[in-house]
């Protein structure tokens, strides 16, 4: 099995029939000039999990969004998943009596998203490993057909002979923040290094709005501490960006 070393000279839909074809296990490594590193782990050539380096919907915000379950619910069980360091579906199927149903549509469903996010990204250099485990979400016992993850992709052969990527989209107006700053920082807000300030203070503000302390007043002490280390991180991450 052959890859092309550039995103730009292929694309995620040539990638995933490429591994579909082939029935590889394995992992997709996307990886951006600018340090994001994206994952598409496939087992026998099916996607089973999706990791995407920077902010796209938690389980929480997608079934939030289905209206499957309250937003009490919500928050009780992800504090519960963070102080048991357990994954937050399990928290909701063992715990709190979700249907797996629920749980398996909404965890595809963020899967897909993730899906078209790396669809949008103009390039990155492209390996295959072989050695990175998949993440404790994936769905390795029931994944992604064909039919969710190879349908409706864009094609190379679609882009014509003499086509080339399209350019970046400029952000004149409003400055980039401190492409200096540690990655790390970058990396807890989930966003690329050198976005602009709106995109980072969104994250920040989406970011607090599920781990600030005053907003789980039924957390236990445990759970309050972790919340409050979580937070004050983001806050350090955020300031060390934009200040």
């Amino acid at each position: 099995m052959l890859l092309p070393g550039r995103l730009r000279q292929t694309t995620l839909g040539d990638l995933l029939g490429t591994l579909h074809r082939a029935r590889v296990h394995g992992t997709l490594e996307l990886a951006e000039d600018l340090g994001r590193t994206h994952r598409i782990h496939v087992a026998d050539g099916l996607v089973v999990a999706v990791e995407f380096d920077g902010a796209t919907a938690t389980l929480a915000e997608v079934l939030r969004t289905s209206g499957e379950v309250d937003d009490g619910t919500l928050r009780r069980s992800l504090l519960r998943a963070i102080a048991s360091q357990r994954l937050h579906g399990e928290v909701l199927v063992q715990e709190f009596r979700l249907s797996e149903t629920i749980v398996d549509g909404a965890v595809r469903k963020q899967m897909l998203g993730r899906l078209s996010r790396l669809e949008q990204l103009q390039d990155a250099r492209v390996h295959f490993r072989v050695t990175i485990p998949a993440p404790r979400n994936a769905v390795v016992r029931s994944p992604l057909p064909p039919t969710q993850f190879l349908s409706g992709r864009a094609r190379f052969r679609d882009r014509g002979q003499g086509s080339t990527p399209r350019p970046a989209r400029a952000t004149h107006a409003i400055p980039p923040a401190t492409p200096t700053a540690p990655l790390s920082a970058w990396r807890v807000l989930g966003v690329a290094p050198g976005a602009d300030t709106t995109e980072i203070k969104r994250a920040y503000r989406r970011l607090a709005r599920a781990y600030h302390p005053d907003l789980h007043p039924e957390a236990t002490d445990p759970e309050k501490r972790d919340l409050v280390a979580r937070f004050n991180a983001l806050t350090v991450a955020y300031r060390a960006l934009v200040a």
